[in-house]
C-alpha cells in the first residue's frame, strides 16, 4: 500500500531518535534517497511480502501483528514517535530471506519516513561498517546459539523424562517378575499337596468339601478389607494361637498370609467343621497355597496394570496418536505430566491436586501444553529442592470468567523482586551452570500467549510462588488479540528507546513481564526463532 507523498524536512527527521546524531550531509542523503509518506487508517504492508522499505513513524499510531495458525495476533500497538519496523534486516543482504515478518497497519492518519531497503543497507554499511559487522555476527550467533541450546534442552528434557519413566516402569515390572517366579513355586507345591491329599485315602465327599472351601476362600481373598497395622497384628496373633491349638505346625508363618487375604478365626472354624480332624493340617496347608496363589496373581495384576497406566500416561503426554489441535480435558494433561515427572518430584515433595472438575474442556494443542506443565513443575521442584526441606506443590484449576485458570504453587524461597521482571527472558536462569538453559519459561510464554491466546503471570513471595496460566474456554476470533508477548524481535515489535516503551499493554503485570525487551538493538532481537 502506498501513501500520500510529502516533502522531507531534515529538521523534522533529525528530531527522531534514530537520526539525532547524524550530520547535515547524512540527513540530506536520507531525504534525497527516502521520502515522507502519509497513510490513512488501514494496512501498510503484509507479512510475507518482499521487504522493500524501512519505516520510521513521525506521528500517528501503528499496530503490528503476526500470523499464528489461522489468526492475526496483535503483538504491539504504539503512538511513540520514532518507532521503526519493516526491512530491518536489509543490511544482511541475501543471507536471510528479505520479507516482512509481520504485518503493519495504522489506526489513524500516520506519517512515516520511508527509506528503501537497499538505501538502508547501503547507509548502514557505509556509515556504520563496524556496527553492521557486529550486528550481523550478533544476529547469526544468537540464532545459532539459541537453536543449539534449544536442541540441547529438548534432549535433556527427553533424557530426564526417559529416566523417570524407566524408573517408574522398573518397579512394577520387577514386582511382576518376582511374583511370577513365586507363583510358579506355589503352584508346584499346591500340586504336590493335592497329590498328598489324593493319596491319603480321603473320601470323595471330603475332597469335594475341600474344593468348596477353596472356592469360598478365593471369594474372601477378592473382598479382603484393608486393615490398619495394629488391627493386622492383633488378628495375626489370634490366627497363630488358633493354628497352634489345633496342632498345625508353623502357624506363625501361615497367619500373616491368611490375615492379608481377609481370613479370620471364624473362617478357620468353618474349615475345621467341614473336614475331618486328621486331614485338617493338610487342608489348611493346601488352602494356604491357594491364598498365596491368589495374592500373587493380584500382585501381578496390580503391577501390569500400573505398567499399562504408565504407558498410557506416556502416550497421553506425548500425544502421539492425537490431532495437534483439539478440545481437551486439562486435568488429563496435568495428571499425565505429574505421573511422568513423579520420579523427579520425589518423596520429599507433596503434590496436592486442587481440581475444579466442573470446568469445561478447552481448545488447545495438548502436546505443547504438556511442555508448559513440564517446565512449570520442573521449576517448582527445583525451587523447593533449593530450600533443603520438604515442600508442597499445589496444582489448582478454576474458572475465571471466560477463561480457565491453571495455577502451580510451590513453597520454595520465592523469586526476588529485582529479577522477577527478567524470568521470561530467553537464556535467563537462576539455576547453576549446566542445570538450566533459561529457555523453559520463554518457550512456555510463547506457547500460552502466542499459540493459545492466553496469559502467563507469576506472583511470588517467600514460601508462596504461583505461576498462573489462563486459557480461553473458546477459540478466539482472529480480531481478538491476546496479551502482547515479550518483545524479543524487531519483527514483532517496533523499535523504541528503553526509556520510551509503548504503553498499550493493559494486561501486563510488572512482576511478570520482562522489561528489557525493546527495539533498540536489532541484532539481539532478531535472533529468536518462532516456537
Amino acid at each position: 500500500m502506498s501513501g500520500q507523498l510529502l516533502p522531507c524536512n531534515p529538521q523534522e527527521i533529525t528530531s527522531l531518535f534514530l537520526f539525532e546524531k547524524l550530520s547535515p550531509e547524512q540527513l540530506g542523503r536520507l531525504c534525497a534517497e527516502g521520502r515522507v509518506e502519509r497513510f490513512t487508517a488501514g494496512p501498510v504492508y503484509t507479512e510475507g511480502d518482499p521487504a522493500t522499505c524501512f519505516y520510521v513513524m513521525i506521528e500517528g499510531t501503528v499496530v503490528l501483528s503476526r500470523r499464528v495458525g489461522g489468526d492475526d495476533v496483535e503483538v504491539s500497538r504504539t503512538s511513540q514517535r520514532g518507532v521503526y519496523a519493516g526491512a530491518m534486516q536489509a543490511y544482511l543482504g541475501d543471507q536471510v530471506p528479505q520479507t516482512y515478518v509481520n504485518s503493519m497497519r495504522v489506526t489513524e492518519p500516520t506519517r512515516f519516513f520511508v527509506l528503501p531497503a537497499q538505501s538502508f543497507s547501503n547507509v548502514m554499511r557505509e556509515w556504520f561498517p563496524m556496527a553492521a559487522h557486529l550486528l550481523e555476527g550478533l544476529f547469526f550467533g544468537s540464532r545459532n546459539t539459541q537453536r543449539a541450546v534449544g536442541q540441547r534442552e529438548r534432549l535433556l528434557a527427553l533424557g530426564s523424562l526417559s529416566a523417570g519413566l524407566t524408573h517408574e516402569l522398573n518397579n512394577p515390572a520387577a514386582a511382576a517378575v518376582r511374583a511370577t517366579a513365586t507363583l510358579r513355586e506355589r503352584v508346584g507345591k499346591m500340586r504336590h499337596k493335592l497329590a498328598v491329599i489324593a493319596q491319603g485315602g480321603y473320601s470323595r465327599e471330603a475332597i469335594a468339601d475341600l474344593i468348596e472351601i477353596q472356592e469360598r476362600t478365593v471369594e474372601r481373598v477378592a473382598k479382603a478389607p484393608a486393615l490398619s497395622p495394629l488391627e493386622a497384628s492383633d488378628r495375626e496373633d489370634e490366627l497363630a494361637d488358633w493354628l497352634d491349638d489345633h496342632g498345625i505346625p508353623e502357624g506363625w508363618r501361615l497367619a500373616p498370609t491368611f490375615v492379608q487375604a481377609g481370613l479370620d478365626t471364624d473362617w478357620l472354624e468353618q474349615v475345621a467343621a467341614t473336614v475331618a480332624e486328621e486331614i485338617l493340617p493338610a487342608a489348611v496347608g493346601w488352602l494356604n497355597y491357594t491364598v498365596e496363589t491368589e495374592l500373587l496373581m493380584d500382585e501381578i495384576d496390580d503391577s501390569t496394570t500400573r505398567i499399562s497406566h504408565l504407558v498410557d500416561a506416556a502416550k497421553q503426554y506425548s500425544q502421539l496418536d492425537r490431532a495437534p489441535h483439539r478440545v481437551v480435558d486439562v486435568h488429563e494433561l496435568l495428571d499425565s505430566t505429574l505421573l511422568m515427572l513423579s520420579g523427579k518430584i520425589g518423596p520429599r515433595i507433596k503434590v496436592v491436586k486442587d481440581y475444579d472438575r466442573s470446568v469445561p474442556d478447552v481448545p488447545a494443542y495438548p502436546a505443547e501444553l504438556n511442555q508448559v506443565w513440564t517446565n512449570l513443575v520442573d521449576n517448582a521442584v527445583f525451587a523447593i529442592g533449593s530450600t533443603g526441606r520438604d515442600g508442597t506443590l499445589t496444582v489448582r484449576t478454576a474458572r475465571e470468567g471466560d477463561r480457565l485458570l491453571v495455577e502451580f504453587r510451590d513453597t520454595g524461597p520465592g523469586i526476588p523482586e529485582d529479577i522477577r521482571g527478567r524470568i521470561f527472558d530467553p537464556f535467563f536462569t537462576t539455576k547453576p551452570v549446566g542445570e538450566g538453559t533459561g529457555l523453559g519459561l520463554d518457550i512456555s510464554w510463547r506457547i500460552v500467549v502466542n499459540k493459545h491466546h492466553g496469559s502467563l503471570h507469576v506472583e511470588s513471595a517467600p514460601g508462596d510462588t504461583r505461576f498462573q496460566v489462563l486459557l480461553p474456554l473458546t477459540t478466539p476470533e482472529p480480531e481478538t488479540p491476546p496479551e502482547t508477548p515479550p518483545e524479543t524481535s524487531p519483527e514483532v515489535a517496533p523499535g523504541a528507546r528503553p526509556e520510551a516503551r509503548p504503553e498499550a499493554r493493559p494486561e501486563a503485570r510488572p512482576e511478570a513481564r520482562p522489561e528489557a525487551r525493546h527495539g533498540t538493538t536489532p541484532g539481539t532481537e532478531t535472533a529468536e526463532e518462532p516456537v
